[in-house]
């Protein structure tokens, strides 16, 4: 396979019509979604539905009034969805490199801009490959709170430069939230070679070793796992090729880092107890933040990494830090949490 954006344009532009012409569910979600998600899918337009290809969720909290970039943004569907939620301050821009999909997003902008009560349009589309954002001419360095991406790095054959990319489009402090395919191992060259498992998202899947090393390498803060779930390869066929390779589906965190003076939390290396204290609609009661760590309206002892992404985040505002200069002073009924990112939970 010498030309790998090619054969995923041709692929999604032109062998699949719909989302059950996927061979395997590594492309189809079988996330849980939210009620309140529920309810804007229910104003999605249904053609735009049924091309939806994405492995996961990719709707973090505190979305209002925020501008987003959405990669691989295909027929729209999680860039409308996350139109609803930035509301009419906000404002969502989708990149995709296959003109058909794209084709479909932009007949449906008037449409959903109604549809969600808008008096002005909050989208826009532009072709172009997510390893290029910085040389398209509609997208600005520096311009964005969150970029997202579903189940589309993956089919990227330079994923670190994909990361380079998302950095220099966030603010400092932004967010990159994206859901992918994982692989327990490394994907032998013969079956990166094979199309079908190219455009089934599994010859290209992400070894997490790789998205921790580069992400790190690259300036973010290191990736925090919030969600996954197995991937059940039900083709004969392909799960013959593949062997005991073992896939998941995971949804990912990891922020711009930038410097923060706070000498009251950082001239130690305690961390902190961390109360969620101003909630985040539709998070009212608790904050997920990651597969282990849920926020709520008590002190928790966090470290200091995570401690400075919550600082240097948007979430900033929504919690009440405490630092902590000596082990003594954390209360023994706080929960002690950290920031694991492992899928194996081995940290």
């Amino acid at each position: 396979m010498t030309d790998i954006h090619k054969s995923v344009q041709n692929y999604y532009g032109q062998e699949l019509q719909q989302s059950s012409d996927l061979k395997t569910d590594a492309c189809c979600s079988k996330a849980e979604i939210p009620l309140f998600i529920k309810d804007i899918l229910k104003k999605i337009h249904p053609d735009v539905i049924a091309k939806y290809y994405g492995c996961g969720l990719v709707f973090p909290p505190k979305l209002e009034g925020c501008r987003v970039l959405d990669l691989g943004c295909g027929a729209g569907r999680d860039v409308y969805i996350l139109s609803n939620l930035v509301g009419s301050q906000g404002y969502v821009v989708g990149i995709d490199m296959t003109k058909e999909q794209l084709d479909i997003a932009n007949r449906f902008i008037d449409y959903h801009t109604k549809e969600f009560g808008f008096k002005m349009l909050n989208v826009e589309f532009h072709l172009g490959k997510i390893e290029q954002l910085t040389d398209n001419p509609n997208l600005k360095v520096n311009s964005f709170n969150v970029v997202v991406s579903n189940c589309v790095v993956n089919l990227s054959p330079d994923k670190r430069k994909v990361l380079q990319q998302v950095y220099e489009m966030l603010k400092p402090g932004g967010e990159f939230y994206f859901s992918d395919v994982y692989a327990d191992r490394s994907v032998p060259e013969e079956l990166r070679q094979n199309q079908i498992l190219w455009g089934e998202c599994l010859s290209g899947a992400i070894r997490e070793s790789d998205l921790i090393s580069d992400a790190l390498d690259i300036g973010f803060t290191r990736p925090i796992l919030v969600t996954q779930q197995p991937i059940c390869i039900n083709n004969q066929q392909l799960q013959d090729l593949l062997g005991d390779i073992k896939f998941t589906s995971c949804t990912y965190r990891l922020f711009k880092n930038k410097s923060i003076e706070d000498p009251i939390i950082f001239d130690n290396k305690n961390g902190s107890l961390v109360t969620y204290q101003t909630p985040i609609i539709h998070y009212e009661n608790e904050f997920q933040f990651d597969q282990s760590i849920i926020f709520k309206d008590q002190p928790q002892y966090v470290n200091d990494e995570l401690t400075k992404m919550l600082r240097i985040s948007r979430y900033n505002d929504n919690f009440k830090f405490e630092s902590v200069t000596h082990e003594n002073e954390i209360p023994k009924s706080t929960k002690q949490v950290s920031n694991c990112c492992c899928r194996q939970g081995t940290c």
